[in-house]
């Protein structure tokens, strides 16, 4: 199976205490800088009275797109290791922004370090990672009759049914891994006695939870 890249499943937050300074963490895929930046925007304005708002994203299955600030945090201790980190993981397509309210103990360079990629992997967890596969959609065509079977052979994993239509016969839109195309088909020939027609094969990009 073709694994293009890893991201993020839906959006998110969390939020932690270090000696007293509150850190909250956003976390959004995305597909384009311009949404990046409007996330940034709109954290910031919602968290105007923050100490500091640290942006960090990358963008690209080949992580061509790294931007971050560390927003007057000291140089080197917000930003830049939440974007290490999330390189480090494969993890793509995501913006992550981490809102800090100073709670009057300073933490060191050190300790920033810590609780920014901390607050970024709380936020990460919450979203929950995906892998971006390479996937093969399939309309198959069968009668009524084998309407059950297929879906009993769907619950098996070799293949899911995305949508379903109901017409003179039943017309399923499947979706499975490319490599298992020829066994897909086989398995429907033989649940319907040969009668099953297959129709608009194209390969998608699908978002599967890890």
């Amino acid at each position: 199976m073709s694994i293009r890249y890893k991201t993020v499943l839906q959006e998110a937050q969390a939020q932690i205490v270090i000696e007293k300074s509150k850190f909250i963490g956003y976390i959004k895929p995305v597909e384009t800088q311009e949404e990046a930046e409007a996330f940034v925007t709109s954290i910031r304005v919602k968290h105007r009275d923050a100490t500091h708002n640290v942006p960090a994203y990358v963008l690209g299955e080949k992580f061509e797109i790294q931007k971050y600030s560390d927003d007057g945090e000291p140089s080197g201790t917000a930003g830049v290791p939440v974007v290490q980190m999330l390189v480090k993981e494969g993890i793509t397509n995501v913006v992550i922004v981490m809102t800090r309210y100073f709670g009057g103990i300073k933490l060191g360079t050190g300790g920033l370090v810590r609780a920014y990629t901390g607050i970024a992997k709380e936020a990460l967890q919450a979203a929950g990672v995906a892998e971006v596969k390479d996937m093969a959609v399939m309309k198959v065509r069968i009668q009524y009759t084998f309407h059950g079977k297929a879906e009993n052979a769907a619950g098996k994993g070799l293949f899911t049914i995305r949508n379903t239509e109901f017409t003179d016969q039943v017309t399923l839109e499947t979706v499975c891994d490319p490599d298992l195309v020829g066994e897909m088909k086989k398995t429907f020939m033989e649940i319907t006695a040969g009668t099953a027609i297959f129709s608009e094969e194209h390969m998608e990009l699908e978002k599967v939870p890890v």
